[in-house]
């Protein structure tokens, strides 16, 4: 099966392998101790994701202190990449919102979801897990063509930040 970005979906299935290989679509750049990469859903616009360069490792705390810091620190820069990016493409834009949860994938990974003013107002102030399920299957919110602009912003943005 191919997928909207013309791709064939199996890197899905190993996407810290995937992305060593050079085989993963949504990375955006390669950092200190992983990959950042845009979310396969855009429901909210910028949606990114900081996966680590090792898949045995599931925790923060299985790293050594300086990986673990370079990994908290890969975190903020894509973290403010994507605040630049979405500040400057949505005026709306009202902030980010850095997580470590672990809780489907194994693999440690931090998601970085931008928020913007509108969002539902019964949304807007919640946890973004809470939006409805739909909205993570929804094709009119699955990664595609249309979010070219969004990617070249935020690995733009990437670029300019000090490592």
């Amino acid at each position: 099966m191919t997928d909207e970005d013309g791709t064939d979906g199996d890197w899905r299935a190993d996407r810290i392998g995937s992305a060593l290989r050079g085989e993963n679509p949504t990375v955006l750049r390669r950092l200190n101790a992983g990959f950042a990469v845009i979310g396969d859903v855009q429901f909210l616009p910028g949606y990114s994701v900081l996966l680590v360069d090792d898949p045995a490792v599931q925790r923060l705390s299985q790293l050594p202190r300086s990986r673990r810091l370079a990994f908290l620190n890969d975190m903020d820069r894509l973290g403010e990449a994507v605040e630049r990016a979405c500040r400057r493409l949505d005026p709306a834009f009202r902030r980010v919102n850095p997580e470590i949860l672990g809780n489907t994938d194994a693999y440690l990974h931090a998601h970085v979801w931008p928020r913007f003013d509108w969002e539902p107002a019964d949304r807007v102030r919640l946890p973004v897990w809470l939006y409805p399920r739909d909205h993570w299957s929804d094709e009119r919110y699955a990664l595609g063509p249309r979010q070219d602009t969004l990617r070249e912003a935020v690995g733009g943005e990437l670029d300019r930040l000090p490592a």
